[in-house]
Parts: C-alpha cells; structure tokens; sequence
C-alpha cells in the first residue's frame, strides 16, 4: 500500500488541519482491531452485494468490489498483502486498498453505511467465530475432568469447608462439581451468543439511511438470525462485551478456584497431587522446589479478566447513548479477557490430564478429624431423635473423644456411645467408615459411586 493510501483517513473531508503524528496515532486502533479484517471484509462483501441488487451500484461495480475483496483476504492470509499499521483502523486500511486498486469503485463501497454500523457489525461476527471455539475449549476441559473422574469414582478424599476436613467424598465427586461449574460456563456463553446474533448493518452512525439499503438481506447473507431492533441502540450497545467479559470473568474464576485446590493439594501438608514435571517449575535459589507455577498464573489471570470486565463496565456507565470514542476502547479489554479464558483453559487441561493422585494419602485423610460426626447424627435421626437433639449429641462425642485421645468416633466403645444415646448399636460402627459415609449418600446430587456415575453420564450427554 502506499504512502498516501496508508495515511489516509475516512474523515479527513471536513478538517483542514489534521492530527500530528503522535496524536493520530494516540487516536488509531488498528494494532486491536486489525484481528477484525477477515470479519471486515466478509461484512464489506454483503454490503456490496447489497448495493448491487438494491440499484446504488452497478452490477459491474459491485461484482469488481467482491472480486476486490476476496483477493484481499486471500493475499492477508498468504501474506501477500500485510495490513499496514500506519491506517488509523481496519476498516481505513481496506478501504484504502479498495479505492487503490479500483478508484471510485472503491470510494462507493460506503454508501449507506457508518464506521459506527461497520464496527459493531465486525465486533459481532468476530464474536460469533470465538465464542463457539471457547465453548469447544471448555467442553475439552470438561472432557478431561470426567475422564479422570471414571477412574476414581470410589476414590475416597475429604471434603472441605472453611478449609477444615467435613465429610468424606470422592475425588470423582470432586471433579464432577468443577466439571458442573463450568457446564454453567457454557451455558452462559450459549446465552451470549443468541443476544448478540443480531445485525447491526444499515443503522448507519445512529439514525438508518435514506438510502434504500435491504437490512434483512445482509442480515440473512452474514448469518444472522435478524437485524437489529433500532438504529441507536445498534450503535450504542456494548452489553454483548459487558456480558461476555462477565462470562470470562466467571469462567476464569471458576479456574482460580480449581487451581487454588490443586495448589493445596499439591503441598507437602496434602499430598494429594502430584504435578507432571513438565507443567512445574523449579526455583532459582531453592535446588529441592517443585513449584505448581502453573496452577498459580491461572489462578493470577483471574485478576485480568475481573478487571477487564470492571473496565468495560466504567467505560460505559457515563456516556450519553449513540456512538463515542470511548466506545474504541471496548475491543483491548474484551479481546484480552477472550484470549486469557482460552490460553488458561488449555494450560488447565493440559495440566490435569498429565496429574497423578495420591489415593492413599486422600483415604488416610479421612480416618481422623471426624468426618464421619454427621453420619453419626444421621444415624441417631434415623433412629427417631429430633435432628437438634442428635447434632448436640455428636457433638459431645467428638469433645469426648478429643479428651479421650481418639480422632473418630468409630474408636469410642459401644458403651461409651450408649452413655451419649441409649440409641446407638453395634451396627453403627459400619456405617462410620469412610466408605460407608460416602456409599449410603445416594441422593440425586451425592457422592454415592453409582450416583457420581450418573452425574458423568449426564454431564457427558450435555457436552457432546
């Protein structure tokens, strides 16, 4: 591209003093939205076409202005043609091209349209590309966790409250709750995706067009399932952006919480996880360190993506609605959050499919700290015992067994339970093992091996 056609600019017909320099370049955007061109010129394509068929350009125009465009995308992707970052936006640079190449045929591929409209239509079609590529990339992760969760359905491993031991569960169990959290992810980014499929084209910079464009028909040739409602509303609204950094912003969340686990888990004081080398690092004093780095930079990335969404939200909360030059500020925070949900995503797959578990040290976990004292109220429940009068009564049998030098109530004698419940018998004991804790909660919902199989099952059935 040439030296004039990279320096010009969309807008220049009204100013005769121009920008300096620094300032058009403060003021560009095409290093963020230069990721926009293949949606840019598909959206340009339709356009033409558009134009065409309506009569506002001739067929031989608009099929020159289709030619024009396609070759343009092959010669971005063949790199041919590299997209100069010198133009203001993606939009000036292929314009630029266009009215290079083929003149005022060139010039006439805006007709009827906005920088506002073309933005938002891109921002769109991009987002229809992504989301359904992260959604993929979740559904993988999901994948892994059930794949590991089909081997330690009778795995047994404490569970945690207030990071204090409280019932016993699986680690099947465990992972199909992070697995189910980020079913909730998909979920949300399905629901994004039907708000934004809608077709900003044809509102122009806020009002439509005199011209008689055919919204429905560029609608329906991009793919959308309509055109949108009002002409400034298509301009003004940025909510698909605050909702899709609200989703990443969950998503990744979700990952720092899982990863806060596995961190736990990997320490000297759990040992329940052993990291493959390949996903640790050493540390540059300390010769013995096997550091869960990973586990804590997804953990860390969380902090983008909560601030990116806090970012978008305080960029719109105060303008006036239409379009704004503020509004260019939308595309960094959301691309980065995007990008930082999927690259964490596969460092946490990749992570957990090469983990191993220490099944032994999880089980022996569950032996003392008296996470059976539920079952034992339960059981006094069972028996006919008000729930109230039952909690209070296991309670005192874990103080007395604390003062008697016991950590489980299964090693208290039968008659030192009776002393507690004339209600307690021998058969009481099976039902304090940690197997047994786990096996007799077959609720929907429990940790039961048989019930945890389900839960795989159905999970499996909603991400194929």
């Amino acid at each position: 591209m040439s030296e004039a056609g990279s320096s010009a600019v969309l807008w220049d017909g009204r100013l005769a003093t121009k920008p300096d320099a620094e300032a058009f370049a403060f003021q560009a955007s095409i290093k963020v939205d230069k990721r926009l061109v293949f949606d840019d010129i598909e959206g340009s394509r339709a356009h033409a076409a558009m134009l065409g068929r309506q009569g506002l350009l001739s067929a031989a125009a608009a099929t020159a202005l289709d030619a024009e465009l396609a070759s343009i995308a092959a010669e971005i992707r063949s790199g041919a043609l590299a997209i100069d970052e010198r133009a203001e936006d993606i939009h000036s640079f292929i314009e630029g091209v266009l009215t290079e190449r083929l003149g005022d045929v060139g010039r006439s591929v805006h007709a009827g349209r906005s920088r506002n409209d073309q933005v938002a239509l891109d921002i769109r079609l991009y987002l229809k590309r992504r989301i359904p590529e992260l959604r993929d990339e979740i559904n993988a992760v999901i994948s892994a966790l059930l794949d590991i969760a089909e081997l330690h359905a009778e795995s047994i491993m404490p569970g945690y409250t207030h990071l204090q031991r409280a019932q016993c569960l699986t680690l099947s169990f465990h992972l199909c709750a992070w697995a189910a959290a980020l079913r909730r992810d998909v979920q949300r980014f399905d629901c994004a995706l039907r708000r934004i499929d809608e077709c900003p084209l044809g509102a122009g910079a806020l009002a439509g067009s005199t011209l008689p464009l055919d919204r429905e028909e560029t609608s329906a040739a991009l793919g959308f399932s309509r055109p949108s409602l009002n002409a400034m509303d298509s301009i003004a609204d940025r909510d698909f952006a605050l909702e899709l950094a609200a989703v990443c912003a969950i998503t990744q969340t979700h990952l720092s919480r899982f990863c806060e686990d596995i961190v736990l888990w990997s320490s000297e004081e759990f040992k329940f996880i052993d990291l493959a080398e390949a996903w640790s690092t050493g540390s540059s004093i300390m010769p013995q360190k096997k550091n869960p780095d990973f586990a804590e930079l997804i953990r860390g990335k969380a902090g983008r993506t909560t601030g990116n969404m806090v970012t978008l939200f305080t960029l719109l909360k105060g303008l006036p609605y239409a379009y704004n030059k503020d509004l260019q500020e939308d595309k960094e925070a959301l691309f980065d959050s995007l990008d930082t949900v999927a690259s964490c995503l596969r460092m946490f797959r990749g992570m957990m499919k090469s983990a191993c578990f220490n099944t032994e040290r999880m089980a022996a976990a569950c032996t003392s700290g008296f996470l059976e004292a539920t079952d034992a109220a339960e059981y006094l429940v069972r028996k006919g015992l008000p729930f109230r009068k039952a909690h209070e009564t296991a309670a005192n049998l874990v103080r007395a067994c604390i003062a008697a030098g016991h950590d489980s109530i299964a090693r208290m004698s039968l008659d030192c339970l009776k002393l507690h419940s004339p209600l307690f018998e021998a058969d009481v004991y099976a039902l304090l093992e940690p197997a047994a804790c786990v096996a007799t909660r077959r609720l929907t919902g429990g940790t039961a091996p048989e019930e945890v199989r389900r839960q795989i099952a159905k999970l499996r059935a909603q991400t194929a």
